[in-house]
């Protein structure tokens, strides 16, 4: 019996573990086309005659393509050979497809981005993720953390067209399993027990401020987070250290007043940016519960006062 074999070109090196029984008893083993080079060559097989030819084949002929649609895939099909595939799983794909968007003949929007033009949509992508987060929303969260995702292929993309220091997805990947391995001795190897997670949180720290090399306790908080979340951030940084919290800046502005409260909200484990967000967003709906209120009333919303008389108790 005939066989058609695929082996996606997003996975090259890959055969399903049911082809090899074909492979082992075929007369003969074609390569489609569309099959990538590597395949081809690794399987020994023979590039493959036109689609008519492979109908008048004797004996038992496996075509191993990248896709059913090939000519010859699709002619033996048609014919009653058996398929073999195997399912490529869905971040392939995506790598795959962003891939071909930045490639010649892909979309020349993709083509044109850059790590600097990508950032507002890095932002962008992952407040919304956020929000998704913060409302609870199941649909939602899975569809940002989509959105988020194409923003980690993308960069990577990008950064595997450096002419200087290439890397791609695949490194990426490769340094955040040799991070979390590292950085999680008590569960790939060694005699180190954490037993809670407030421990593990210190040793983490601990372990990176060492792989690092970090001279100093504030080295590595990203600046260029927002001012709330930042203040938190280098409150529980210190407070880890040790230093107390009367180093905080002592002075009497509101901004010096607001780092305090930040500062000591985030020791205290809470995320003041979060806290802060959740009061803002409970501010804004009141707004619009006056301002639809008001309207009722017939007065208009934006006469501010008669507000007092239409804000939520």
């Amino acid at each position: 019996m005939n066989t058609v074999v695929l082996a996606p070109a997003a996975l090259p090196a890959v055969l399903p573990a049911a082809a090899w029984p074909a492979l082992r008893s075929a007369d003969v083993v074609y390569a489609a086309g569309d099959l990538p080079e590597v395949t081809r060559v690794a399987l020994d097989a023979k590039a493959a005659p036109a689609p008519e030819e492979l109908l008048r084949a004797t004996g038992a002929v496996v075509l191993v393509a990248a896709d059913r649609t090939d000519p010859g895939a699709a002619a033996l099909l048609d014919a009653g050979a058996a398929l073999v595939s195997v399912p490529v799983p869905a971040v392939v794909e995506a790598v795959a497809v962003m891939d071909k968007l930045r490639s010649p003949g892909g979309c020349p929007w993709d083509a044109a981005q850059t790590h600097d033009s990508l950032r507002q949509y890095l932002v962008e992508e992952t407040y919304e993720l956020l929000e998704a987060i913060e409302d609870g929303d199941r649909a939602a969260l899975r569809e940002e953390l989509g959105d988020v995702l194409l923003q980690v292929l993308f960069h990577a993309r990008v950064a595997a067209e450096d002419g200087q220091d290439p890397f791609d997805i695949e490194d990426v990947a490769g340094e955040l399993v040799a991070k979390l391995v590292g950085r999680h001795p008590h569960v790939f190897g060694g005699d180190e027990v954490i037993d809670t997670a407030e421990h593990q949180q210190v040793r983490w720290e601990e372990l990176k401020q060492t792989e690092k090399r970090r001279e100093s306790i504030v080295d590595g908080v990203a600046l260029g987070q927002p001012a709330v979340a930042l203040a938190g951030k280098l409150g529980q940084r210190t407070g880890r250290a040790g230093l107390p919290s009367d180093l905080f800046p002592a002075g009497d502005t509101d901004a010096e007043q607001l780092f305090r409260l930040a500062a000591s909200a985030r020791r205290a484990g809470v995320d003041p940016e979060g806290a802060l967000r959740a009061v803002a967003k409970r501010f804004a709906a009141d707004v619009r519960t006056a301002e639809a209120s008001a309207r009722s009333a017939g007065v208009t919303p934006q006469d501010p006062p008669t507000w007092r008389h239409h804000w939520p108790h």
